[in-house]
């Protein structure tokens, strides 16, 4: 399944600690977060460190976050936007490394891609639906809509999610990370 990108020397982009409070769910390492093998590290993930109330060092260097994208593979360029994760990637791997990280408190789940595969018929219709109705996952899951500049539209049509579900998601970042271990 991955071996196409080990033969090239692309490393798997994740991280799991069995100290982490949080899980971050996404789509997919971007090109230039594989590049790098940094999560987030791009304008998505500046706007994202901001909505959690968090510094860019904060995110990095701390093991209570876990990283755990639908693909540990930058999946290529499509039309619009990136190609979607590996179908059964996510369900393969997941289980097996949430198993490794017993103090998790709260799934943040990024994007469609993420919300189908955890939530499944549990989600509303649409993103915007499963996102309003975050009370109704919590505390076990957050879902967020992908914090980039191209969904600014969006933000604009639904003003209650940086007044509702933005402090939601600063309070469990702050109560998660002031935790002893």
């Amino acid at each position: 399944m991955n071996e196409h990108y080990t033969r090239k020397g692309i490393s798997p982009l994740f991280k799991a600690s069995e100290d982490a409070r949080i899980v971050m769910v996404g789509q997919a390492p971007g090109r230039k977060a594989q590049e790098t093998q940094l999560f987030w590290n791009d304008l998505s993930g500046d706007r994202l460190r901001e909505w959690m109330g968090i510094s860019r060092e904060e995110f990095y260097r701390t093991d209570r976050i876990a990283h755990l994208p639908m693909d540990f593979y930058y999946p290529g360029k499509a039309k619009q936007g990136d190609l979607p994760p590996r179908k059964g990637f996510a369900e393969k791997w997941h289980p097996l490394l949430l198993k490794e990280m017993p103090n998790i408190e709260t799934i943040i789940l990024i994007g469609n891609y993420a919300q189908k595969c955890y939530l499944g018929k549990r989600r509303g219709k649409n993103l915007t639906e499963t996102v309003r109705n975050f009370p109704n996952y919590l505390p076990e899951y957050l879902p967020l809509i992908h914090p980039s500049p191209l969904n600014l539209g969006w933000f604009k049509r639904n003003p209650w999610f940086e007044s509702e579900v933005l402090l939601v998601l600063k309070e469990i970042v702050k109560n998660s990370l002031s935790k002893q271990i």
